[in-house]
């Protein structure tokens, strides 16, 4: 990869005028208010809220819009206002009532009003994309008054408090999106044409909006002076492509990023003794994982659940924590990261999958497979959490070849893997990441039941989707507990994915910048709060 530093020339670009024009003291000042951020955003295939499925946008589009509800830096639990100031029951105690904040308005200076609030339901229920999968047990939005709205629900217990602070529930202006193509009608799927222009513009209430992206290079934003939560420092805002770890470590060092997102524990170390840089820490709710089909047409050894909890006792899952990523990760079970309600690290040991080479070899011969198979593990050509992909497939190469599990390395284009596998086309393995759209054990569950056992040919019983909704429904937090642990190890034994760890955050921050708040609640980081020193 070829890196370009933040110089002269694209710093005039950036603000708007000549380099020849900036001299050395205004240009100091001029890069004191741009806030440039490197970090690996090969997967960002768009930045409209509705169609985002992708790791880094969200980060991105919580910067540029505000929704209902959020959720502040170390509580999960606890939603917090936004966009709605106050909330509760409707009369009928099966909906949910909205007040909405006072004099919101939009980055163009128009008032935010709730015709805005159900287009913005409305558009996001009918494009059917994954993101109205996480509002299902919400029908419709109803105005009540211009400050008011109802969601009427179609599973009143459904925790759905949590789910609407994510960022694919955007609040959107309507005026805007229609002006762009946008439809909220029953046909918005088919007949909207909006996500081009929102794919490099944006149309919401945060503190930036979105004036460039540029895929494989960079996304700009500029401050929204209209923001109604007080102004950014920051004039601008630089999110650059760096997909190389080693160009992100020497641009934090030379002051061209003031953040570097994916640098490697051997990386991180190299830091301690360096005066302006510091690391940011934070135990995410992020994980990374290995999806196994046992589609017969792709692989008819993997379509043996033998065979893949041979998989799943071969890999030496406490060399990736320590060796790989320096104790600065966790392994959950399954698909409900530790940290949640009926998720923790005894657990995880109780119920998941630990390294037992002679286990493995005994699920082999169970198989009728004594002498191992071929398979394909398939990747992107990125990194994550400060490893690329690559370094991983390659130590799972090396691990189940103890067994005789013989693996093909399949690089990928990114966004060309994620539609491989979403379309349910994986051949074997699939590298791949999960990180919350909202803090939610149902989304997460409820995913593996629908969408993502789709994409690995699991014809899942019936009663694993009702011990999801009994247990997502379930007001005793002991009881819901034991109901999701009994999940877990109902889709352990499946063995479809093995859960290879869930990261701390580890960001390396110049000390120009005085507070970096990240977030562990599905977009890593404030960046409306982040303030210069």
């Amino acid at each position: 990869m070829t890196t370009t530093l933040l110089g002269r020339r694209q710093l005039a670009a950036i603000l708007g005028c000549s380099a020849a024009a900036i001299p050395a003291t205004a240009r100091a000042q001029a890069r004191s208010s741009v806030l440039v951020i490197g970090i690996d955003i090969s997967d960002t295939v768009t930045l409209d809220p509705v169609r985002q499925a992708q790791y880094t946008p969200p980060m991105t589009l919580a910067a540029v819009y505000d929704s209902l509800l959020t959720l502040d830096p170390g509580d999960y639990v606890n939603v917090k206002p936004s966009l709605a100031t106050a909330w509760a029951r409707t009369p009928d105690g099966r909906g949910w009532r909205f007040t909405l904040r006072e004099g919101v308005k939009f980055s163009t200076g128009n008032v935010m009003t709730a015709a805005d609030v159900k287009f913005s339901f409305d558009r996001l229920i009918n494009m059917r994309e994954q993101t109205q999968a996480y509002i299902k047990a919400v029908d419709r939005v109803e105005i009540v008054d211009a400050r008011t709205v109802d969601f009427i629900m179609n599973a009143p217990n459904a925790p759905i408090l949590p789910i609407l602070a994510n960022p694919g529930c955007a609040i959107m202006e309507k005026a805007v999106v229609v002006a762009q193509g946008g439809v909220e009608a029953a046909n918005a799927r088919e007949a909207d044409r909006a996500t081009e222009w929102l794919n490099s513009n944006s149309a919401g209430t945060g503190p930036f909006r979105l004036v460039r992206w540029e895929r494989n290079n960079q996304i700009l934003l500029q401050r929204n002076p209209h923001y109604w939560g007080g102004a950014s420092p920051f004039e601008r805002v630089v999110i650059r492509h760096l997909s190389d770890s080693a160009a992100q470590l020497l641009a934090v060092r030379r002051g061209d990023v003031q953040a570097a997102f994916n640098l490697i524990p051997e990386q991180i170390a190299t830091l301690r003794s360096e005066p302006a840089v510091r690391i940011e820490r934070m135990p995410s709710l992020d994980f990374v994982y290995m999806a196994v089909t046992e589609n017969p047409a792709a692989n008819p050894a993997l379509a043996k659940k033998e065979a893949r909890h041979a998989i799943g006792y071969a890999i030496d899952y406490d060399s990736i924590l320590g060796s790989m990523l320096g104790g600065s990760a966790q392994r959950p079970a399954h698909f409900l990261p530790i940290g949640v309600n009926g998720s923790t690290e005894a657990i995880a040991r109780q119920v998941g999958f630990n390294q037992n080479l002679d286990r493995a070899r005994a699920m082999l011969n169970a198989a009728g497979l004594p002498q191992g198979f071929e398979m394909e593990i398939a990747y992107g050509n990125a990194a994550v959490a400060g490893i690329t992909y690559q370094v991983l497939a390659q130590k799972l190469q090396s691990d189940l070849a103890r067994v005789g599990i013989r693996v093909r390395l399949n690089p990928m284009d990114q966004v060309n893997l994620r539609t491989m596998f979403t379309q349910g086309r994986a051949a074997g393995g699939v590298l791949t990441f999960w990180n919350p759209p909202a803090v939610s054990n149902d989304l997460w569950a409820s995913a593996v039941v629908e969408r993502v056992a789709r994409r690995v040919h699991w014809i899942v019983p019936p009663e694993m989707p009702a011990l999801v909704q009994r247990a997502a429904e379930e007001q005793d937090l002991e009881r819901a507990a034991a109901l999701w642990v009994e999940w877990q190890r109902g889709v352990v034994d499946v063995a479809h994915h093995f859960i290879l760890f869930q990261p701390n955050y580890q960001i390396a921050v110049r000390n120009t910048l005085k507070e970096f708040p990240l977030t562990a609640a599905g977009w890593q980081l404030e960046m409306g709060r982040v303030r210069p020193a």
